[in-house]
């Protein structure tokens, strides 16, 4: 039991490319509500059938998974699917919203640049190779596979059935201690709490269970 799990690393970011790449315009930022910004990252997801990655977007103030897409490809179109769904589900459409994202070819495509100016959506990227600098994107990968053991399955189907199911217990059942131990849709639906800031130190250990 106290044997470590051990941590299989598969590149899934690609920030060399000649895409223009954005700011960070969330560094030391306050996030005080839901839908000011939205992370986005991609994992690895291991079947026997073939390999898959998982797009996700997600609320940074409630944790609350807005969209997400399970594809064999690593293309900017499953990005924008689950950025589609992101932003068709958000509760609060009026507010200002931030995307933050790293630089890899995907978010900084003109296509998906173009689907955030369309939902008028501000663009933000991390500045360096640093998971610190998307770290709640990092850690929600790090929950879904350490907590819910989205990987290693037989088939395609499978995955999507289960990922499926996995993202709707995390998002109604999993609470929070940085929410205040609610929910990420009690989180979501209330955002009258104040988001709880980790440490570097305490972030290390937890990021130790996601993808770079």
């Amino acid at each position: 039991m106290l044997i470590g799990k051990k941590k299989q690393h598969t590149r899934t970011t690609q920030s060399y490319h000649r895409f223009y790449k954005h700011p960070n315009r969330i560094k030391d930022k306050e996030i005080t509500r839901p839908e000011e910004v939205f992370v986005s990252d991609i994992t690895y997801i291991k079947t026997k059938e073939k390999p898959m990655y998982l797009s996700l977007v997600t609320d940074a103030y409630s944790k609350y998974i807005m969209g997400y897409e399970l594809s064999d490809n690593l293309k900017t179109e499953s990005c924008i699917r689950a950025l589609k769904m992101a932003t068709e589900n958000r509760r609060y459409p009026d507010r200002e919203l931030i995307h933050h994202s790293d630089r890899g070819f995907q978010y900084c495509s003109p296509d998906y640049i173009e689907t955030l100016e369309k939902n008028q959506v501000q663009v933000s990227m991390t500045t360096k190779h640093d998971p610190y600098e998307n770290a709640i994107a990092e850690r929600v990968n790090g929950i879904l596979k350490s907590e819910f053991d989205i990987e290693g399955f037989a088939t395609v189907k499978e995955a999507q059935r289960e990922i499926r199911t996995a993202i709707g217990t995390y998002n109604y059942e999993r609470p929070h201690l940085s929410c205040g131990y609610l929910t990420p849709w009690e989180a979501h639906r209330n955002g009258k709490y104040k988001l709880k800031k980790w440490s570097r130190r305490f972030s290390e250990r937890d990021m130790s269970l996601s993808e770079n």
